[in-house]
């Protein structure tokens, strides 16, 4: 079974100056004949960016959304202008309110649409109400992260709007996407919200298979230098043999990825992750 990911769209540029870069993620799954997009950036450029690298977005069978944040989501409303014959997947709680705080102002910067959107478009959607989801064979939805590592702690400028108030988002509604690959576990995440580590060791204790590589964002850009330590130490797990983290992570944690870890790799725009 091989498996080919390929990042349609991060904030930075690869080497094909043709596509177009944003603060974002998307990747392009293909999997024993299954086609699945993890995350939409945050505008619709990475359907342009699709179109330059051959990549069909018209076929699609799942959508899976990580949070309800706008660079994660915001191109769902592009998307379903030319196809929307895929099923779309959620965490619980993808649709609260989301904002950002600081110097006393508060900002918005949550979805773009709505489940009335949904309806209206005739998007087919589910919300993983299990821990463990498994969308096709070796395929799998994982929320719900029990939070363990006690040095990840999310910025508590990051609210949620709750009953007219606001409240500390506790990103309930994160979820990673796992791909099994002969190899081991390829792990797909958004922002690790919940922390990286949190969800990394949630993947490994419910699916009994090694972890080959991660890539997406690890929000290690908010870490402070003992937490950044403990996880640049996580990081040398000797089972991890690829290391493609990038968007959130931060240019301190890469540049020391860069120098320690000789499995690191920076994951941008166009980039592709293949296991034959």
């Amino acid at each position: 079974m091989s498996v080919k990911v390929t990042t349609l769209i991060e904030n930075s540029p690869g080497e094909h100056l043709a596509l177009k870069t944003e603060h974002g993620i998307s990747f392009f799954i293909e999997t024993d004949g299954h086609k699945i997009l993890f995350d939409t950036g945050q505008t619709g450029t990475f359907i342009d960016n699709a179109e330059q690298l051959r990549v069909d977005l018209t076929s699609l069978d799942y959508v899976v959304l990580s949070h309800g944040h706008y660079d994660h989501s915001g191109g769902l409303r592009s998307l379903t202008q030319i196809t929307t014959d895929f099923k779309l997947v959620m965490g619980q709680g993808f649709f609260e309110e989301k904002y950002g705080y600081k110097n006393n102002s508060y900002e918005y910067l949550g979805n773009n649409f709505d489940e009335k959107f949904l309806n209206d478009q005739g998007v087919e959607y589910q919300f993983a109400k299990q821990q463990l989801t498994e969308l096709v064979p070796g395929v799998y939805v994982i929320t719900a992260f029990p939070r363990i590592n006690k040095d990840e702690v999310i910025n508590p400028r990051f609210k949620v709007q709750r009953e007219g108030s606001f409240q500390p988002d506790p990103f309930d509604d994160e979820v990673l996407l796992a791909v099994d690959t002969p190899e081991g576990l390829i792990v797909m995440l958004g922002c690790s919200h919940p922390g990286m580590k949190n969800m990394l060791d949630a993947v490994t204790s419910l699916i009994n298979r090694p972890l080959y590589a991660i890539l997406g964002g690890t929000h290690l850009v908010e870490a402070n230098e003992s937490s950044l330590g403990i996880s640049m130490d996580y990081l040398q797990n000797d089972d991890l043999k690829v290391i493609g983290v990038s968007h959130c992570t931060g240019q301190i944690a890469m540049d020391q990825l860069a120098t320690s870890n000789k499995r690191y790799f920076h994951n941008r725009t166009g980039s592709s992750l293949i296991v034959a």
